[in-house]
């Protein structure tokens, strides 16, 4: 099966995709395009699907520059590709051709991140705590310190877990309100004590309050189109065992 790659027209003519989990060699659970080494997925046919993005986006499986994402507001500038273990982080910038960067998603927000002008791209694993913690600020700023201008980075927010999908309690409400009450606007009522929280609107919040040229979201919601996009909250729902990972990617 041919894979499913998508882009916005906000990031010509840099090469990247959100790549959905059609086209993969991965069964059961994980069927079609897994790429998560930390997934139970057997890990002869993860390589096989990594590989093939790989060549989607015109390189090697040694060109991905992946993280050990852990939710956090670390950003790495990466300027060759890796040898060994991963970084911690979830965020990595570049200024360096033919190096992939990649981040791994299954409902938080895939962000990427290119000012063409200045040869510098960048990519974000965004999760609540991730992005209320400023992991797309520290972004832009590791970006700037290899020579982007802000006001001309242009970012976009890839497939994630819609504000319809995604309720939240209130302790998680309040961990937004203690920060700055007006992050209210990204809650809308739910059944009882419980709301609905928008991520890719909160994501792309902060973007532009972060000055950027443009910030926009492709529309896709993980958890509601299951034919296309892992979700981990999906896979609770439905008491399964594990889930497969999407990824992202971006090259100069």
């Amino acid at each position: 099966m041919t894979l499913e790659i998508l882009t916005s027209a906000a990031m010509r003519p840099v090469q990247h995709g959100f790549f959905t989990r059609k086209g993969g060699a991965s069964s059961g659970v994980f069927s079609g395009l897994n790429c998560g080494r930390g997934s139970s997925d057997q890990t002869a046919v993860v390589e096989i699907n990594r590989a093939r993005v790989a060549q989607a986006m015109g390189g090697d499986p040694a060109d991905l520059c992946g993280l050990h994402q852990v939710h956090s507001a670390d950003v790495v500038v990466v300027d060759a590709a890796p040898n060994g273990s991963l970084p911690k982080a979830d965020g990595a910038v570049t200024r360096t051709p033919g190096l992939i960067l990649s981040v791994l998603t299954a409902d938080c927000a895939p962000v990427l991140f290119a000012d063409s002008e200045a040869g510098v791209i960048g990519a974000a694993h965004a999760g609540w705590r991730g992005a209320l913690g400023g992991v797309l600020d520290a972004t832009l700023d590791k970006m700037e310190s290899l020579g982007a201008q802000r006001g001309q980075i242009r970012a976009v927010v890839g497939p994630t877990i819609s504000q319809r999908a995604y309720e939240v309690g209130p302790d998680f409400f309040d961990q937004f309100m203690s920060e700055d009450p007006a992050y209210g606007r990204f809650f809308a009522g739910g059944t009882d004590d419980r709301m609905m929280f928008d991520l890719p609107g909160f994501c792309l919040f902060r973007l532009r309050n972060a000055g950027v040229l443009s910030a926009e979201w492709t529309h896709h919601c993980t958890y509601s189109d299951p034919s296309r996009f892992f979700s981990y909250r999906r896979s609770v729902h439905n008491k399964e065992a594990d889930y497969g990972r999407l990824v992202t990617t971006i090259r100069l």
